[in-house]
């Protein structure tokens, strides 16, 4: 029995309310599968105090009989010295030790370190060694010397961090970081270079991605100091080898240790596969990536029978995610209890996510992981969730243990996706005195042990992850109450008052637009107490902006797909959005890749990325007078060709995606055949633009 079992044991024997595995599993941060054996230990234990068993009730509730306080004097809490560790416990343990040591280790040296006697390490050997192995490792005996652990670096950093990031018991958790985290000052140190590094190069890591980095580097210290270093690696310069660079540049420093080529070359391809709030850096990819993400998108959506095409955040989010399928290398995702459930709980889904994988694997020269399905199926059960719980409006509280910048980053997210009534925003610590009726739940960025009311623990970030457990509790709330009909009240927002404040502005004044536009934006943020946004983030075009009459030509004469690509970029030439040498590349990049940026029957967008000569983010639509075809036998052939000149991730993203969608409406294709002028094209952009984003 470990520490999270008596916790429960305590959890069940002082809680007055009812209990369901869901509570648990989000308090202990663990999956539904590992409550369950868990409360299988609990039962044990009873059967041989001779008390009733838990039962566990439709919706998981685990009911419990009077007598069930009788179990706590047979775990009265004990200092950790004298805890009684489990098999799995002591096999992570010792896997850290094992791991993290440089020279050989014997098997008395873990038998102290543990507690226990070297009988009990020899009979846990075995287990020892295959639960190494699974981190591409292997454990070398030695008669005279010990044990030690034989495999590249890279592996041995890598299953540090997954031992690291478990999600088990504090006080044993504690004990396993022990073997694999630096000094206090070196933590430190580490933490203020690479928040340093982030706002120097203008990439900055989501909270989550932050600790794994911090993790890594600390590491990373401890073993560049052991003497042990990563082993040579293929030198393949991605977006972030100049942030890596800087980083080990000024820990070296600070720190004291020895880097090498290779030690930067690693932390880049850490950093890649990282997860950023914003970010200025480019992946050649990224439109590549991004019009691949809108046709799995589509495919799914028709497989699982639910429109998800007009989620602007699904197909952001995934996006961004599958830049890291494409990497020539695959991720290495530590061990997470949200994915366990996507895959135990919803098969219809992962299901379709792996009929339709087959979308995204033409287009990338490896093998997609098993858990990389895992992981575009969060985001697929993300976007449902968000779909599905516009339905009620739950009142719901916001608690955090940050300051206010937090508490609104996290309100403007769950704003946007969720009818939720805010009744309040409160401390984390104020929890406790809330009555029962305060809400019908709290969303919290901690957890709250002594709450009355139901809750559920987000980063303020809101993920993916964030979303499916906010959803699980709406469905568990859902199912267990006769909620009352309510009519959510309409709030004003600074988004929704900017959002209808600029088609006024570009239509009235479209010369002076972008201007006024950031100084409006930057009087009302300011008015509603928020940040001011980026420069990256202030305008983001809509497709009419960017496709006026002066950015389309009909009835254009091409004899073939290369002269009509070549001519649906003259107009971004001549007003030098590109350079000539854009126009090659778009051709050679359809060449490599074949027809994929034909995104719909007889459309097609040429494009190529930000080193190929893209100057500013721009478009231009020709309308053929003879279509011609691009290769693709479902969507030739191709009538209208729009060049896109792209700078960077995100400021071309919603006018894409807006004219994806606007494609998806007959109506608005037979319309744009039958214009007689450019200007009455790009009116008719407009009005169906405006009738998508309704």
């Amino acid at each position: 029995m470990n520490q999270r079992t008596i916790s429960i044991i305590q959890e069940l024997c002082k809680s007055e309310k009812g209990v369901t595995i869901s509570h648990l599993a989000e308090e202990f941060q663990v999956s539904h599968r590992t409550i369950r054996n868990d409360l299988n230990t609990v039962n044990e234990m009873l059967q041989e105090h001779e008390l009733p068993e838990l039962v566990l009730e439709k919706g998981g509730e685990i009911v419990r009989e009077d007598s069930f306080k009788e179990l706590l004097p047979f775990i009265a809490e004990k200092s950790f010295y004298e805890y009684k560790l489990s098999k799995e416990e002591r096999k992570r343990i010792a896997a850290a030790l094992l791991v993290s040591s440089s020279e050989f280790i014997t098997l008395s040296s873990i038998a102290e370190n543990l507690f226990v006697s070297r009988a009990t390490i020899i009979n846990d050997l075995d287990a020892i060694k295959a639960f190494v192995k699974q981190g591409n490792l292997e454990v070398v005996s030695h008669p005279n010397k010990g044990l030690r652990v034989d495999g590249k670096e890279s592996d041995k950093r890598l299953f540090l961090m997954r031992l690291s990031s478990f999600s088990a018991d504090q006080s044993h958790q504690d004990m396993v970081s022990r073997h694999i985290s630096v000094q206090a000052g070196n933590r430190i140190i580490i933490q203020k270079i690479l928040s340093e590094q982030e706002h120097f190069h203008k990439s900055f890591l989501t909270d989550d991605s932050f600790a794994k980095v911090l993790l890594y580097l600390g590491i990373m210290t401890n073993r560049n100091r052991q003497g042990e270093y990563i082993e040579v690696r293929k030198k393949s310069e991605n977006s972030k080898y100049s942030m890596a660079r800087d980083i080990l540049k000024y820990i070296s420093q600070y720190c004291q240790i020895n880097s090498t080529e290779d030690e930067v070359q690693f932390l880049s391809e850490i950093l890649a596969m990282a997860k950023y709030i914003k970010q200025k850096s480019f992946n050649k990819n990224a439109i590549k990536i991004q019009m691949i993400t809108r046709q799995f998108i589509e495919h799914i959506s028709e497989e699982l029978g639910i429109n998800l095409n007009s989620d602007y955040d699904f197909f952001e989010n995934l996006s961004n995610h599958l830049e890291s399928v494409f990497t020539l290398n695959p991720p290495t995702y530590p061990e997470n209890p949200v994915i366990d459930e996507v895959l135990e709980e919803n098969h219809e889904i992962v299901a379709a996510v792996h009929k339709m994988i087959y979308i995204i694997r033409q287009y990338v020269n490896r093998e997609i992981q098993e858990i990389e399905i895992g992981y575009i199926a969060v985001h697929v059960c993300a976007a449902i969730e968000r779909k599905k719980n516009k339905e009620v409006a739950f009142h719901v509280i916001v608690a955090c243990h940050g300051g206010i910048g937090t508490s609104r980053l996290l309100l403007e997210r769950l704003k946007k996706h969720f009818n939720f009534q805010i009744v309040d925003i409160i401390s984390s610590h104020e929890a406790a005195n809330l009555p029962a009726q305060a809400a019908d739940f709290i969303i919290s960025t901690v957890p709250l042990k002594e709450c009355k009311l139901d809750y559920v623990t987000v980063s303020p970030l809101l993920s993916d992850e964030d979303y499916i457990r906010v959803g699980n509790k709406i469905d568990a709330l859902r199912n267990s109450r006769n909620l009352p009909s309510r009519i959510e009240n309409k709030e004003i927002t600074a988004k929704g008052l900017i959002e209808k404040i600029a088609p006024v502005i570009y239509n009235t004044v479209p010369e002076n637009a972008d201007g006024l536009m950031k100084k409006l934006k930057k009087v009302v943020r300011e008015y509603f107490r928020q940040p001011i946004e980026t420069e990256a983030e202030i305008f983001a075009p809509y497709l009419h902006h960017l496709l006026p009459a002066s950015h389309i030509q009909l009835d254009i004469e091409c004899e073939d797909w290369r002269q009509a690509v070549s001519k649906s970029a003259e107009k971004l030439l001549q007003c030098g959005y590109i350079e000539e040498r854009y126009i090659d590349a778009m051709i050679a990049n359809i060449e490599e890749n074949g027809p994929y940026i034909v995104i719909s029957k007889g459309f097609a967008v040429p494009h190529e990325g930000l080193e190929q000569g893209s100057i500013k983010v721009g478009m231009n639509l020709i309308r053929l007078k003879n279509p011609v075809t691009f290769g693709d036998e479902e969507l030739d052939p191709v009538e209208f060709v729009c060049c896109l000149s792209a700078v960077d991730h995100k400021t071309h993203l919603k006018a894409f995606f807006n004219l994806v969608n606007m494609l998806k409406t007959e109506a608005f294709k037979k319309q744009l055949h039958e214009c007689k002028t450019s200007e009455e094209a790009a009116l008719l952009i407009e009005r169906f633009e405006y009738e998508v984003v309704e």
